[in-house]
């Protein structure tokens, strides 16, 4: 059996475990209406049962996949002739990828082939260990799934704290998922940094943070034109910033001014079809909005600045800006109208006990009460705006242009990023590491905006009882 149908096995044990649990401790009671003599309730002890089953099993599927690819290439490494085995590791991995892809046919005829005979002999071999190590995997699994269930069951009894077991095996996978998302994400950082020291030993960072010149086409033989790029990464911070601060001036006064009205103005029932239409726009992908930017707002900013007598681009900032903006809009509008809803009604009726107006009210007391959730909405905006690729893509164009002029064309880093990645690459030129040093700039920009809005947050966080 393969993973997906070992899962569904050990989720099947899992739901019988859980049965089972409830009718042992039923049972080891002395009935049904003897169950408020034991120590926890009989669900508790059929959860308990269930998670003893399931949990074993699943560790010991997770530990074989992720060493079964490897013993078995060790295995098949180990039958092959030792001039193959001789062979560097790049040649030996193209010959070992030869023989898994004609052993991924479902029936080898050895007798017909002439040529290649050791492949095929090979081949064979690996479908037979594959095999059984599926079945050996699959029995494994069940072994451990039910005897995981016999000793929790073997220690049941009425004085037995089932609830207390069960929480704190809730705790210990609270804590590991914990651990694995801190793990996720220190893994992302050590590779990116990683592979950004590289860039950095063959680009100097000063040239990288301050060169206005980005031109990453590095030649593959000496004698040919553009040996060395220009890494200097300032047209693409431009280009992001603007694009970034055009999308903010657009969705920042849009987006909180329909919180305003939505909390406040506007009647129950256009607010319960009001909002759930404006988050619709949240949910658009995209590539969507980048067709929209390139069929319908470009071409209309072009065409209107050339009535103006202006020279618009047909890839301009102000198109992706605007696009962007309007696809923000749910972030902003959505997030400030939780966080003013959030601020204590009596603050509200107290300042109009008072005799403010409603106006007032809105700009004296709501607003600087809500101000910590309003500054998390509009930063986490401005990280949306950021790490945009799509829009910019179809909007803005790819020319990394220095410039603060919001009809030309120019670029920005996650544009940059991608196209440094596409097609086959070989990660040990500056071309493809300058993604990575792109990336971690993108990381560092984050990383202070959250700390930004960490301090905006407990300096104008307010406490209400």
């Amino acid at each position: 059996m393969n993973s997906s149908t070992l899962i569904f096995v050990i989720l099947f044990l899992a739901l019988f475990s859980y049965w089972f649990g409830i009718q042992r401790s039923v049972k080891m009671a002395g009935g049904i209406t003897k169950v408020k003599y034991l120590a926890s309730l009989p669900r508790q002890y059929g959860l308990l049962t269930a998670l003893w089953c399931g949990l074993p099993a699943l560790i010991v599927l997770f530990i074989w996949s992720a060493f079964e690819s490897s013993v078995l290439e060790s295995l098949l490494i180990g039958v092959l002739p030792a001039e193959i085995q001789a062979l560097p590791s790049a040649e030996l991995g193209l010959y070992l990828n030869d023989i898994k892809i004609i052993a991924a046919e479902p029936i080898l005829d050895l007798s017909s082939q002439n040529e290649a005979l050791e492949k095929y002999q090979a081949a064979n071999y690996l479908q037979n260990i594959t095999a059984n190590a599926a079945w050996l995997k699959s029995a494994l699994i069940v072994v451990v799934a039910l005897t995981s269930v016999g000793f929790i069951i073997s220690r049941f009894s009425t004085e037995f704290g089932a609830r207390v077991k069960l929480e704190n095996i809730v705790r210990v996978v609270l804590m590991a998922c914990s651990g694995i998302a801190v793990l996720t994400t220190l893994g992302i950082i050590l590779s990116v940094l990683f592979e950004s020291i590289q860039f950095f030993s063959a680009v100097p960072p000063w040239e990288f943070l301050f060169g206005t010149e980005w031109s990453p086409q590095t030649a593959m033989r000496t004698d040919q034109v553009a040996g060395s790029g220009a890494f200097g990464a300032i047209p693409l911070f431009a280009g992001t910033l603007l694009i970034t601060a055009i999308a903010m001036v657009f969705s920042v006064p849009v987006g909180l001014m329909t919180a305003i009205y939505l909390s406040q103005y506007a009647s129950p029932r256009l607010r319960s079809i009001a909002k759930p239409m404006l988050e619709i726009l949240a949910g658009v992908p995209t590539v969507v909005y980048g067709f929209f930017a390139a069929l319908t707002v470009a071409p209309f900013i072009r065409d209107t600045g050339d009535l103006m007598g202006l020279s618009v681009a047909s890839e301009s900032a102000l198109a992706a800006g605007i696009v962007m903006g309007i696809m923000i809009i749910p972030f902003v509008s959505s997030l400030s109208d939780d966080a003013i809803n959030a601020v204590p009604k009596a603050l509200k009726e107290g300042s109009l006990g008072m005799g403010a107006t409603l106006s007032e009210t809105i700009k004296l007391v709501l607003l600087p009460a809500a101000i910590p959730g309003i500054v998390g909405a509009i930063l986490l905006a401005v990280s949306r705006a950021i790490g945009e690729t799509m829009i910019v893509v179809m909007a803005a164009g790819m020319a990394a242009n220095l410039t603060a002029n919001p009809l030309e064309s120019v670029t920005t880093v996650t544009v940059q990023i991608v196209t440094l990645l596409t097609g086959d690459q070989e990660f040990d030129s500056p071309k493809t590491l300058a993604a990575f040093a792109l990336g971690l700039m993108l990381f560092v920009t984050t990383l202070a905006l959250n700390v930004f809005a960490l301090k905006v947050v407990r300096k104008y966080r307010e406490q209400y009882d």
